[in-house]
């Protein structure tokens, strides 16, 4: 698989392309660019099926590049050492993405997704990522299976089940999602004032609580009919947080 590295530290070059010499011989680095004109310029040169590309450069930012770009046909792995809020950012928009420092297992996770899958960044996943930056909202949230990305409405999820490795969406309407990804990824993405994580498996949206049925830990009803289960370390703040609605 042919890589190319886009990024304006030198250092952060160099630790890269060790790190994947090292631990992942599949992967044969063509090019490596330090910014938006000669990212483009190595992009449309070599034809890369994987893409490292930094969020921010000296002479522009990685989006700056993808939208220079007339077609994505490659996979894209940002690498950041942006802050809690940009990471929100990648879950949300279900893209690819490496932390500073990078971990070498992180590295091989990522690489081996890319090798085992076409290219799985749209147009459309990088255009909500930028958005989700620029604005600090998140109104909208990828959720990726097996034949396409699915981009919801937040406001639209009323609930969150674990199922093993996998999570269940049941969206307004009755639709329901399943993505090959744990529940506690959407915990980290989702809960906040709207969402909270009442159990293990569940997680729900505040605005679709119907009723609240007295117990150990009680149950809670939501909208679409479903009665879940509350865990009793999560029935007190459950409860504080609904009166506060």
């Amino acid at each position: 698989m042919k890589a190319i590295i886009i990024d304006d530290e030198k250092k952060a070059q160099e630790v890269l392309s060790k790190m994947l010499n090292k631990y992942c011989g599949e992967i044969d680095i063509v090019a490596v660019a330090d910014g938006v004109a000669t990212g483009l310029e190595a992009i449309r040169t070599q034809q890369p099926d994987l893409v490292f590309l930094d969020i921010q450069m000296d002479d522009g930012s990685g989006f700056d590049l993808l939208n220079k770009l007339t077609k994505q046909n490659f996979h894209l792995v940002f690498t950041t050492a942006f802050d809690s809020f940009a990471l929100k950012a990648f879950r949300y928009s279900a893209m690819d993405y490496l932390l500073k420092p990078i971990d070498p297992d992180e590295l091989i996770n990522t690489v081996d997704r890319c090798l085992s899958a076409p290219s799985n960044n749209s147009v459309q996943q990088s255009a909500l990522l930028q958005g989700y930056i620029q604005t600090k909202t998140f109104n909208k949230i990828a959720l990726p299976e097996i034949d396409g990305i699915n981009y919801v409405a937040v406001k639209q999820i009323i609930r969150c089940e674990a199922d093993v490795n996998y999570t269940m969406f049941y969206l307004v309407g009755g639709k329901k999602i399943v993505v090959a990804k744990t529940l506690k990824t959407y915990h980290e993405s989702l809960c906040n004032e709207q969402f909270i994580r009442i159990h293990k498996s569940h997680i729900i949206n505040l605005a679709y609580v119907v009723k609240y049925f007295k117990g150990d830990g009680g149950e809670i009803e939501m909208k679409d009919g479903s009665i879940l289960p509350v865990a009793r370390k999560m029935k007190n703040l459950l409860l504080k947080t609904l009166e506060n609605q």
